[in-house]
């Protein structure tokens, strides 16, 4: 899979009248504020289709804009900027980013000025989850070494991880016991920035080139990004193999049994899961 190259849309001074400002006569005179939205987004549909239904409608934006700015008063520009650029974010689905500067010309302030703004710039942030297993070296060091390099990386937020789980080998079974967890966090990342990151943080802990799910010092596998489902010749999400891994479901089912994955939750998918009593042992903290 190809990543989709994103397109800028932009939309430049829109004047609207609204009633934010610290001062009172500012909530109750009001007064201009111009507007500068601009969004990348992936357009692909809508540029291959000339279709207007896929594309990121101007007037739209326009109208998130409009319903905030002429809205009720708020103190500061600032959140009158992240107010707009989430809801754009909320709505079309197909932004990956948005920026938004509001611009105040009238400026209640005792010196010579054109305007005051403020500039406010989201990402789309995407749930994300991952595996992670070893069964070489020092494995629960190893294990949350990776955890802390997932967490300070840049475009990643670790939300939750689970406790360590001991299991027997999957798929060559002539290997010694891994100990597995999964990590629950948010990504502004692209998918394929995800596994380059997961790839990096395997080889910085010593993992080598060995044999098709053998022996290895770290593996962190990508198992969801967001809703999205694609494969390509080196990432699928939803992971192609994690409703077949105990290893997996167990230690996911920990921390977000309640997420739904291909149309059923990470608890019901662990329940129908057929697997040999011991074959994943949850550690006691």
């Amino acid at each position: 899979m190809i990543e989709p190259i994103l397109t800028c849309v932009e939309v430049k001074d829109l004047c609207l009248f609204g009633h934010h400002g610290v001062l009172p006569e500012e909530n109750r005179l009001g007064q201009r504020f111009i507007i500068d939205i601009a969004i990348k987004a992936d357009l692909t549909l809508a540029q291959r289709d000339d279709a207007y239904e896929h594309a990121v409608c101007y007037g739209g934006l326009c109208d998130i804009a409009s319903k905030i700015v002429t809205g009720p008063p708020l103190a500061l520009i600032e959140t009158v900027g992240d107010r707009i650029a989430q809801t754009v974010l909320e709505q079309f689905a197909a932004v990956e980013w948005v920026q938004v500067r509001v611009r105040k010309p009238a400026v209640p302030v005792p010196y010579v000025l054109t305007e005051t703004s403020a500039l406010v710039e989201k990402l789309r942030r995407y749930d994300v989850a991952f595996s992670l297993g070893a069964n070489l070296g020092e494995r629960e060091a190893t294990l949350y070494a990776a955890v802390d390099c997932l967490s300070v990386a840049e475009g990643v937020d670790v939300g939750a991880v689970s406790s360590l789980y001991d299991s027997a080998p999957w798929g060559e079974t002539d290997q010694p016991g891994f100990v597995n967890m999964c990590v629950v966090g948010q990504t502004t990342l692209r998918p394929h920035a995800v596994l380059r990151l997961c790839k990096e943080t395997e080889r910085a802990l010593g993992r080598q080139v060995g044999r098709r799910w053998g022996e290895r010092a770290v593996d962190i596998d990508v198992l969801y990004y967001g809703e999205r489902s694609f494969s390509d010749r080196v990432l699928t999400v939803p992971h192609r193999h994690m409703f077949e891994r105990a290893f997996v479901l167990e230690p996911l089912a920990e921390i977000v049994p309640e997420r739904q994955m291909s149309g059923r939750s990470v608890k019901d998918a662990l329940a129908v899961l057929s697997r040999t009593p011991g074959d994943v042992v949850r550690r006691q903290a």
